[in-house]
Formats: structure tokens, C-alpha cells, sequence
């Protein structure tokens, strides 16, 4: 065995109180294996960041300041080395294929790195500039000011939440930028405002939101894991708040937790008031077709229960437990929406990246909940 591969055992020896009812060291595998993209790459990170060192989330106690560590101790770190491709722009941290809010799920990964080598601390610092001084934004309504998600046009997509306004919180919580931390919580304001489906109120899955709204690659459809980006990245937006020292003095730090718990719960409510077909959402939940898992509603849910239980209490707790993911003997989770064709209603059961990454977040909030 090399050195490579005894440090790696080293790092994943991590043993866990809890059994989740499937082997999520396997799902964990198949996470660090199947990504090629992006935000693939950057949800993968926060997975086996949760996973194998939650003392350094925004979900742990006391995460700010935060520490510094050598990413070979830590295996997200150690796979963010790989992952992380230093440009500048649009592209900082990665090749984000035209999209703003892509590479900047890897912020985290690389500002963690970033403690020790100069180079990710600037390339973080330059990704947090792009998107706050560079990056197209929406004009209209009281939208106006969300960051677009396209580098070309002015476009708002439902995952563009997970993505980037969670880095800019925990950049912000970290170097004490009161204003930049503000401003991750009105992005989730502006993207709400845009987004979500003013015309279901008679609906038992009011509350969601469109997938994209924009020039370019518009789609009014009420897609599922759209909502469950949004809803977990506002989650990390809120726990970043509630964990950051420097916010608790700040003028609006009580109105931001009641307005990002109260914009949490109407979504995770829409998603539980969907059609479910055995326990499953619907790819579109305003259409019949494909069905997945939906993990990261059900993970947003086990956090929200420890943030916020008076706002999350014992019937969504219950009603997720009602069963866990489908994991096949490799550690597959199945079946999922195509990750690269949201529209295809046919199951998808040759690997989601971020699928597997979901259900490995699920895990570990239910671990640590």
C-alpha cells in the first residue's frame, strides 16, 4: 500500500454511532467517483466535509473563526486539491461552463485550503469579487439585485441557492463582512421573489418555486431538486447566520433567521404536500412522470429540526423517516432524475453525482441530529 492510499484509509476510518441502514461509506465512494461538473464537484465537497469533519461546517457549534488545518488531515480538502482548477473571472475556482454561481460551490472547500496556501485564499477572495461586483444581476421588481446564474445574460436559476450564497456567508462570517453576509441573505429575499409559484395558492404543494426564470433557458416547471438546492442552500445561509459571532450584534440577524426559516418551511411544506408515489417525489411536481428520492429535502428537514424545532418538529421528523434511500450494492442511489437532462422522465439509475451526494448529507444530518 502507498502513502497515498495509507493516508487516505487514515482519513476515512471514521466510525459512526448510528446505522443509517446502508453502507455510507459506500455512497460516500461512489460521490467522490461519479462527479465531472462543477457543482458536482462542489456538492461532493460539502457532503464529505459533513461527513468526516462536521466540526468544520456551518452546522458545527462553533465554526468561526475558522481554523486552520493541513488539507491532507482532511479528506474534502484533500479532494478539493484535485477538484479545484485556480482561473479567474467567472471560471476562479473551476470551469464553470458559463455559469456564475458553479465554481463557487467549491469556495468553501478552497477557502479551507486557502488557510495554508495563499493562492486558494486569493482565488476565493477573487470569486466572492466576480460575483458581488461582475456578475450580471436581475433589474426587475423586487428581484432586483439577485445575481444571475448565467455569466451572459440576466437569468435566475433555483440551484444557483445552493451554489453561491452559501459561500458568500461563510466567506462574510469569517472575515467579519457584515454587509457581504447581509447580502447572502437577501439573495435568498430576491431569488425567492422571482421564483417562487405565486399561482398554486390552492395547490397542496404551494410554496415551491420555478426552476429558472430568464432569457435564455426559462422553465416555469416546479422541478424537485431545484427546490431541494434552494431550500438547503438557504439552511446554510441560516446556520452560518445563527453560528457566526461576528452577526450577533447585527441589526437584522433576528429578522434573516425568521425570514430564511419561514422561506425554508414553504418550500420543504409543498414538497410534503406533493404527490408522492411510494414516499418518492416527482421529478416536476406540477407533472406526472419520472419519480427519485429526494434526499436533500429529507436532509434539510433533520437540520432544520436541530436550528429551528420549534419550527420543525416531531411530524417532519417522522414523516421522513419513513423509510431510506435505495442503495444498490455499490453504493448507487436509485433511481434519481438525470443529472444532466432534468426533463427526461424516465428513472435514472446509472449514478446521479449530486443524488449521491444528497443522500450521503441526509445521513449525516440524521447522525448528527
Amino acid at each position: 500500500m502507498n502513502v497515498t492510499s495509507i493516508l487516505t484509509s487514515a482519513l476515512l476510518s471514521t466510525s459512526f454511532a448510528l446505522d443509517p441502514g446502508f453502507d455510507i461509506k459506500a455512497v460516500a465512494n461512489e460521490s467522490v467517483q461519479l462527479p465531472s461538473h462543477s457543482w458536482e464537484y462542489g456538492a461532493a465537497s460539502m457532503a464529505l466535509l459533513e461527513l468526516y469533519n462536521p466540526e468544520l461546517t456551518v452546522f458545527a457549534a462553533a465554526p468561526f473563526p475558522v481554523p486552520t488545518v493541513a488539507p491532507e488531515t482532511v479528506f474534502a480538502m484533500t479532494k478539493g486539491l484535485d477538484w479545484i482548477v485556480l482561473g479567474e473571472g467567472v471560471n476562479g475556482l473551476s470551469d464553470g461552463d458559463g455559469a456564475t454561481g458553479d465554481p463557487a460551490s467549491l469556495g468553501v472547500i478552497a477557502w479551507l485550503i486557502g488557510k495554508t496556501r495563499s493562492e486558494y485564499a486569493d482565488a476565493s477572495t477573487g470569486e466572492v469579487v466576480y460575483l458581488t461586483e461582475e456578475a450580471p444581476r436581475w433589474t426587475n421588481g423586487s428581484g432586483a439585485g439577485a445575481i444571475s446564474q448565467r455569466a451572459d445574460v440576466a437569468e435566475l436559476w433555483a440551484d444557483f441557492m445552493y451554489m453561491a450564497p452559501p459561500f458568500l456567508a461563510y466567506y462574510a462570517a469569517d472575515t467579519s463582512n457584515d454587509t457581504l453576509l447581509y447580502e447572502s441573505y437577501k439573495q435568498s429575499e430576491y431569488y425567492r421573489a422571482v421564483l417562487q409559484d405565486t399561482a398554486i395558492a390552492d395547490q397542496s404543494f404551494n410554496g415551491v418555486w420555478h426552476h429558472i426564470i430568464g432569457p435564455q433557458s426559462q422553465d416555469l416547471g416546479l422541478w424537485s431538486t431545484g427546490n431541494g438546492w434552494a431550500a438547503g442552500g438557504m439552511t446554510r445561509i441560516l446556520a452560518t447566520i445563527m453560528h457566526a459571532p461576528m452577526a450577533a450584534l447585527s441589526d437584522w440577524r433576528e429578522t434573516a433567521i425568521s425570514d430564511l426559516t419561514a422561506w425554508i418551511k414553504e418550500i420543504v411544506d409543498g414538497v410534503m404536500g406533493s404527490v408522492l408515489e411510494d414516499g418518492m417525489v416527482h421529478n416536476y411536481m406540477d407533472i406526472d412522470g419520472s419519480i427519485e428520492e429526494g434526499p436533500m429535502i429529507a436532509n434539510v428537514i433533520y437540520r432544520m429540526a436541530v436550528l429551528q424545532p420549534q419550527a420543525f418538529g416531531s411530524k417532519y421528523v417522522q414523516v421522513d423517516s419513513a423509510g431510506n434511500p435505495h442503495v444498490t450494492a455499490e453504493g448507487i442511489i436509485t433511481p434519481t432524475v438525470n443529472p444532466l437532462n432534468w426533463f427526461d422522465l424516465a428513472p435514472f439509475t446509472a449514478g446521479s453525482p449530486e443524488g449521491n451526494a444528497f443522500a450521503v448529507m441526509i445521513e449525516t444530518s440524521f447522525l448528527r441530529a
